[in-house]
């Protein structure tokens, strides 16, 4: 049975005392983005996900970043991370497994990604700054970590080179949407398989 690419869409919903996030999200897209959280440099970055993976992203995010960006940028993650595991669904008839080495100007960053079900990040990543104008750059892995552990899926994030830290986390985004959109894509050749010999990721 084929798998029907229109209903691959989820929207999510989520607040707490520190954040209220909302995002909808449609894996079919053509990367819209239409993005809201506050925060300069995290819009940008999530632009280029939407962008770069042709999933189509509507986001709006409120936190106390008069604190600081943590807890925004984490339950954004969180929040995307829910949405394409909803998405998803049973992930029957996609092609599971991507990798690309992205390049950009002096950097190049590799992604390597596997929508098993299985939640994991490895990150191998380090910024010559701690902060990308008023951004924190610890907060890139903070973010991923948060993906990966709530889209389910195994994620392995290495820079290869770089200087500038702008590049750097650019990379990372850009190179993880390409892999994300290569998984993601419906194999016609799976005929509506699960891809695992398990019967199922999850």
């Amino acid at each position: 049975m084929a798998v029907q690419q229109d209903m691959r869409r989820a929207e999510i919903q989520r607040e707490t005392k520190e954040t209220a996030i909302s995002v909808a999200v449609n894996v079919d897209g053509t990367g819209i983005a239409d993005i809201a959280t506050g925060i300069g440099f995290f819009d940008h970055m999530l632009d280029q996900l939407a962008r770069h993976s042709l999933i189509d992203m509507t986001i709006r995010a409120k936190g106390d970043t008069h604190i600081d960006d943590h807890h925004t940028v984490e339950d954004t993650g969180i929040a995307i991370g829910q949405a394409l595991a909803k998405a998803l669904g049973s992930r029957a008839g996609v092609t599971r497994y991507a990798s690309i080495d992205l390049a950009m100007d002096e950097t190049m960053t590799k992604a390597a990604i596997d929508l098993s079900g299985r939640p994991y990040l490895v990150w191998n990543v380090t910024f010559p700054s701690e902060k990308i104008g008023t951004f924190d750059t610890e907060l890139v892995k903070e973010f991923f970590h948060a993906l990966a552990q709530n889209a389910g899926i195994t994620l392995h994030i290495l820079n290869h080179y770089g200087a500038n830290s702008h590049h750097i986390a650019e990379t990372c985004f850009k190179a993880v949407a390409r892999s994300l959109r290569a998984a993601a894509e419906i194999d016609p050749r799976q005929e509506g398989r699960v891809p695992s010999t398990k019967g199922m990721l999850a």
